[in-house]
């Protein structure tokens, strides 16, 4: 894992910035890697053995966002090194991962645990974002009902297959959805502050993120892209969008937009697209362009396993479907390892489905054109948390506020009694 370094004492950087920092970098490692001794905690922030304990103690003491218990096993001589836990079920989030066709929720524990699931069904002659917007607040209220009486929700993480503004979740273009122009983290925002109220929610709304942005934030935090800098994490389901990560920071764009490679043209004379272009990526290797070159409709109840089985068991049509998916496939991921030049690739959502049976293929075919050097190194991988990666980027998204600043947070959740 990558993790920023403690503020050394720098002329002009005050004490208590230099306190709040190291102590989000303390939280922030035992968020990501879990109970962890102090003594690694020294070597591994650089901070050293008497500032680790001042800190670990002030978040233990002072808000309860860890303990701090003895190792189970000592190792060596002379006094054990004692063990920062976090307190998943004290603080928590609320994540949401919105789909065409279902919401998903969940409440997660500080520390990436997952705590509570709830999924509803999205009709597919009714995915207005008033409907959406009331079904994720019943869903909310359904996973806040169930918390502890010591649990304290600290945030509110969406993941949307959208182009979102992340600064106040306001949805530029949601096509799959029908959306243009839509204030999603507002709606969200209103409909959920009387269910939190005194909670982070108040004054500064639900936090909302591109899927495949958020999924990209997962992977690398908590999957197959730990201790990786530069990946491209791609979610593909009906639509296809992208997540990169570049020298370990996500690359956004100028207004936040970057990423949307369903929509880079691959074939000009294809299929028009709901955007409007056409011959769009996800017109060839999107959800619905799969079933139908398999000769199935959307909706009819087959997904991209079903053709996956069918074509291994040799069944003529889904062999084509998949040989065409695998044509677009290595044109498309061959033009961002040209551009970005990743270690991996990870392919989420139903494209993980793809790949086993895919790789060698894809892998071929990227080989025909294309820059040797971009892609010698580069790994096509699937996605270590399945279809959650988004829900677990939303958590992620939800808990940043709290990292940032824990004692800050934790205290003005304490002053509100909640």
């Amino acid at each position: 894992m990558r993790f920023p370094r403690p503020h050394q004492t720098v002329p002009g950087i005050k004490q208590e910035e230099l306190r709040r920092h190291n102590l989000s970098l303390l939280l922030r490692y035992v968020h990501l890697a879990g109970p962890t001794q102090r003594a690694t905690l020294t070597a591994q922030t650089g901070l050293n053995r008497s500032t680790i304990g001042a800190l670990a103690a002030d978040l233990a003491s002072t808000a309860g966002l860890v303990r701090e218990e003895s190792p189970e096993v000592r190792s060596g001589a002379g006094r054990p090194s004692f063990v920062v836990v976090p307190e998943t079920e004290r603080y928590q989030v609320l994540a949401f991962d919105l789909k065409v066709d279902r919401i998903v929720g969940a409440r997660v524990g500080l520390g990436g645990t997952l705590l509570a699931r709830e999924t509803v069904a999205l009709q597919p002659d009714d995915r207005r974002l008033e409907t959406v917007v009331k079904l994720t607040a019943a869903t909310a209220r359904l996973l806040v009902d169930a918390l502890g009486p010591q649990a304290r929700c600290v945030g509110v993480g969406v993941a949307a297959p959208a182009v979102v503004r992340g600064s106040d979740g306001f949805v530029r273009f949601a096509p799959n959805l029908g959306w243009e122009q839509e204030p999603l983290g507002e709606m969200l925002s209103g409909a959920l502050a009387d269910l939190l109220p005194g909670s982070t929610l108040e004054g500064s709304g639900v936090l909302v993120g591109n899927d495949a942005d958020l999924g990209a934030l997962a992977e690398q935090a908590r999957g197959v892209a730990r201790g990786h800098d530069d990946i491209v994490y791609l979610s593909g389901n009906v639509g296809v969008g992208a997540g990169i990560i570049c020298g370990g920071r996500p690359m956004r764009g100028h207004g936040g937009y970057a990423g949307e490679v369903g929509h880079m043209v691959v074939n000009p004379a294809g299929q028009r697209c709901r955007c409007g272009a056409r011959g769009c990526w996800e017109t060839e290797v999107g959800t619905d362009a799969i079933l139908r070159a398999a000769g199935h409709e959307p909706g009819e109840g087959v997904s991209v396993q079903d053709v996956v089985v069918a074509a291994s068991g040799g069944d003529p049509r889904a062999r084509w479907a998949l040989d065409e998916a695998s044509r677009w496939l290595a044109i498309g991921v061959g033009n961002l390892v040209n551009l970005f030049n990743p270690e991996l690739v990870i392919f989420g959502g139903e494209l993980r489905d793809l790949l086993a049976l895919l790789e060698h293929d894809i892998v071929n075919r990227m080989g025909v054109s294309g820059l040797t050097m971009a892609r010698e190194h580069v790994e096509l991988v699937a996605s270590a948390l399945g279809g959650d990666s988004a829900l677990f980027g939303a958590a992620e998204l939800a808990f940043s506020r709290l990292l940032d600043d824990p004692l800050g947070v934790a205290t003005s959740l304490a002053a509100t009694g909640s």
